[in-house]
């Protein structure tokens, strides 16, 4: 007997208002500072290129490549199209979403903000459609149990109808977002483009100081400014400057902290790698990318960064899509062979190796390059070891016939 009680009635309800809430709490962090003073929202944090190039590569990566619903077999496994998920994962989530369309909106929710959720609607105990649920229609809630349930409008909703796609989380409740794992490094990196666009904004000049002899009025020193702004500022720079009451122009050297603003720029973009876990050369900082170490970032940033995100995505749907019984029968997995597609040469010396240990037939292969199936090429005997085939010696002569 299950020891907790399964019901969605929560002893404790905090409302918004409530400053011990998680709710608060929630609300509290999306207006918070960080220790650069930059108030950092999910629009000032993706204005970063740095924090938009991860971000979106992420969630591009999750809604591009293909879902399906496998069905085990006595060889394997095989696809399932038949089972009512295999078309809201593959193909279009609801009428006026695509199954990417939708897991881009809730991975941008859970990689920014630590959560990202979306309603799985059934008829008959069968989905029949999934759609994105913005986060503050969603409060989420806790079972003695540690079981979560899910508030919508004044309806309460069990883990089989919500998807629910998780950052790490220190406490198994909220997910630990970007924004609030990388508040300060991206509030940094948002200073950072401010100080550079205003340094720009003034033709990359430095400020100056006027100064004149004798002692001069409040009112002469603002006309003073504004003269010297109008003749020397902005596209005039550049030009002679005329003085006269023994007026002398000093101009302010760049400080070493200044002088140093790209190095600081370039660590914030290891910043945000480090966060998101994206390899740096794939954010466009290719000072020390070869042509080794960069294919070798990009399988890294399958295992490391994309794969986690993937296995929130299939557990989500196991949970949501396929009932009890039906998991030991059915899985839903990514494909994620385009990712590990490599050029053409060496996909060839791959496919080779492969057909000569007898792992792949020569439609396997022909599979995995969009060509049709040949229809004697489902033997696994290889053309390099089996005594006979005109491809161990590549001579494409006809053998001569036993005497």
């Amino acid at each position: 007997m299950w020891p907790f009680a399964r019901s969605v009635t929560v002893s404790e309800t905090k409302s918004l208002t409530d400053s011990a809430s998680d709710s608060w709490a929630s609300l509290v962090g999306w207006f918070a500072s960080s220790s650069t003073g930059v108030t950092v929202s999910a629009d000032s944090a993706m204005r970063v290129p740095a924090v938009n190039a991860a971000v979106s590569l992420i969630v591009t990566s999750i809604g591009t490549l293909p879902a399906k619903v496998y069905e085990a077999s006595a060889d394997g496994k095989e696809p399932a199209p038949d089972h009512p998920a295999y078309a809201i994962v593959h193909d279009d989530a609801n009428d006026w979403q695509s199954a990417g369309k939708v897991r881009e909106l809730v991975t941008v929710d859970a990689v920014l903000h630590g959560d990202g959720f979306a309603f799985v609607s059934k008829g008959g105990g069968k989905p029949q459609e999934i759609t994105h649920l913005p986060r503050h229609a969603v409060t989420v809630e806790w079972l003695d149990s540690g079981e979560p349930t899910y508030k919508i409008g004044a309806t309460y909703y069990g883990p089989d109808y919500i998807l629910h796609i998780q950052a790490p989380s220190l406490d198994g409740k909220r997910g630990l977002g970007l924004l609030q794992a990388g508040r300060d490094a991206i509030g940094l990196a948002i200073l950072l483009e401010q100080s550079a666009a205003r340094l720009h904004r003034n033709n990359s000049r430095p400020g100056g100081i006027l100064s004149f002899d004798g002692k001069i009025t409040a009112e002469a020193a603002t006309r003073i400014g504004t003269s010297w702004k109008a003749t020397h500022g902005g596209d005039n720079s550049g030009g002679v400057a005329i003085l006269d009451n023994s007026g002398k122009y000093q101009p302010v050297a760049f400080t070493s902290v200044e002088s140093q603003h790209s190095e600081q720029r370039t660590f914030s973009l290891g910043e945000v790698a480090r966060l998101t876990r994206v390899p740096i050369t794939m954010l466009q900082s290719l000072e020390r990318g070869t042509f080794a170490n960069t294919e070798q970032q990009a399988l890294q940033y399958l295992q490391l960064c994309l794969l986690p995100w993937l296995k929130a995505w299939t557990d989500a749907y196991r949970r949501c899509l396929l009932t009890r019984e039906e998991r030991r029968q059915f899985s839903i997995e990514f494909i994620v062979d385009d990712l590990l597609r490599a050029d053409t040469a060496t996909r060839a010396e791959a496919y080779a190796k492969f057909r000569a240990m007898g792992a792949f037939t020569a439609n396997d292969v022909r599979r995995r390059e969009s060509m049709p199936a040949l229809d004697d090429g489902n033997s696994l005997s290889s053309p390099f070891t089996t005594a006979g085939t005109q491809a161990t010696t590549g001579d494409n002569t006809q053998p001569k016939e036993a005497a």
